[in-house]
């Protein structure tokens, strides 16, 4: 028999590929922005050739940038298999901003390319250069499809590009010959092996728990409570507001950037976590976005998806989806920053210990055990699209400089993406001493999304003032929440 290969993906994975619409599309994305002046050509543009190689070297580590995605005959499920026309030139874009080259203009540009499908029948990414951005800077706009790498994983993929070292350059491999895939009658019989053998690895599993009953059934009682929180949280829809609303074709994008260390400050003298302040700055922008509306914020459910890291140490850098949610209720209706703070810090502790995370992560696992993972399906759809108004994932970066052949890394805006009926979704990474906002909406939902992201830089600054006149001593520390409390705000 020939070798062949073929590799089946997780039922998590299948069902961002099954979620996606004609106008969500489910790829994730970043706008890097550097200093140009160690990549300047004598002739005024970046060296693309020099980057074409260096990206090509590094990109060459990880197989999964030179594979594609085909279903099982009949059956349906996706697999990867490496792709024989793999064409770097294809995925590794040269463009030019016309002079003269502001933000303004980058902006626009990433919009579009981020509202373009990615084209299935190649390896799902794409890394646009852009060169003659105003001020001696070049930007790198990533696009890659979150079946390949969710935007944790893909931060870490960072270290095949930059690094902290100036003269950094990727370890040489060999070169990369694609493996011929497997046959459809293969695909077809590999996967009928796998259904089958099903119900022999539920009753392995179940012998782990027979043989450390303690162990498992305390295991067996937190996953039963965190999938009862994920399922009952799921399945009740948030307030309608602007944000939620039927997509067009066309997305606007819009990023921000605060100091990192005016962002800690916060935290340190208001109390909670990072995360907490960025909630708790994102209510009070929600809040004060809706009353410029003329919507009473009071009156509504207001619930954002954030992201949790289910990684461990040794997992750092793998491309396999290990992205839990929690779905937090924001205290839109607290008119005071600092008890706004302190409400957000109260319910993101109280649903960390409750095992929403964990749940949401054992459907995805039950999943694998069935079929076609109609309960990662059901997850997906329930969580991110029915009860969330907003998507705000929180990325921890390198706090060292970070470089690019030489070119030192300024700024750097992560964008997720939109759920069939949600018009804007925040994401934000730390580096180089800042903390960057990047918000991605729907063109016609969210016309006004500048002056979303101007109400977030005011309410921002009214959270540092607010720190300012508190004392550190003042700071409360983290608490249970009430039985009361706890039940509201996770209900």
């Amino acid at each position: 028999m020939s070798y062949s290969y073929h590799e089946r993906l997780s039922a998590m994975d299948a069902s961002i590929l099954e979620i996606e619409r004609p106008n969500a599309h489910t790829h994730v994305g970043s706008i890097a922005i550097f200093d140009a002046g160690p990549l300047t050509t004598e002739h005024g543009g970046i060296d693309f050739d020099r980057i074409q190689a260096f990206t090509s070297a590094a990109l060459r580590r990880n197989v999964r940038f030179q594979q594609k995605i085909i279903r099982v005959p009949g059956l349906g499920h996706p697999v990867w298999i490496d792709d024989d026309a793999f064409n770097l030139n294809y995925h590794v874009r040269h463009s030019c901003l016309p002079a003269p080259g502001d933000i303004r203009r980058l902006k626009r540009l990433a919009g579009r390319i981020m509202s373009q499908k990615l084209d299935y029948g190649k390896p799902l990414w794409e890394l646009w250069f852009v060169e003659g951005i105003e001020e001696g800077r070049f930007a790198v706009i990533s696009k890659i499809h979150h079946c390949l790498a969710e935007g944790i994983a893909g931060v870490g993929l960072l270290s095949t590009l930059l690094g902290s070292d100036p003269n950094h350059k990727p370890k040489r491999v060999g070169t990369w010959i694609p493996r011929p895939a497997s046959p459809p009658h293969r695909l077809v019989l590999d996967e009928i092996a796998r259904r089958a053998a099903l119900p022999v690895k539920a009753l392995r599993a179940a012998g782990h728990v027979l043989t450390g009953p303690r162990q498992g059934l305390d295991l067996a009682r937190r996953a039963l409570r965190g999938l009862n929180q994920a399922a009952t949280t799921g399945l009740k829809s948030a307030s309608e507001t602007p944000f939620k609303a039927a997509l067009g074709p066309h997305r606007r994008l819009d990023w921000l950037r605060f100091d990192l260390d005016a962002a800690r400050e916060v935290k340190t003298r208001l109390g909670g976590e990072l995360d907490d302040v960025v909630l708790a700055t994102v209510a009070g922008t929600v809040r004060r976005f809706l009353q410029g509306r003329g919507i009473r914020p009071e009156d509504l459910e207001f619930q954002v998806i954030a992201p949790v890291n289910l990684r461990g140490d040794a997992e750092s850098g793998e491309l396999a989806h290990r992205v839990s949610t929690l779905l937090t209720r924001l205290p839109i209706d607290e008119p005071d920053p600092r008890k706004r703070v302190q409400r957000v810090a109260e319910t993101t502790q109280a649903l960390k210990s409750s095992g929403q995370g964990q749940g949401a992560e054992a459907l995805a696992q039950i999943a694998d055990w069935t079929f076609n993972g109609l309960a990662a399906q059901l997850a997906q759809l329930g969580l991110w699209s029915r009860a969330a108004n907003l998507v705000v994932a929180n990325v921890t970066g390198p706090e060292m400089p970070i470089y690019m052949l030489g070119a030192p890394l300024l700024e750097f805006y992560p964008i997720v993406p939109l759920m069939s009926d949600q018009a804007l979704s925040i994401a934000l990474f730390s580096c180089s001493g800042g903390l960057h906002w990047g918000f991605n909406s729907d063109w016609d939902a969210l016309p006004d999304l500048h002056a979303f992201v101007e109400a977030l830089r005011v309410e921002f600054e009214e959270l540092r003032k607010t720190a300012a006149t508190t004392p550190i001593s003042a700071a409360k520390p983290r608490k249970k929440a009430s039985r009361k409390r706890k039940q509201s705000e996770t209900a």
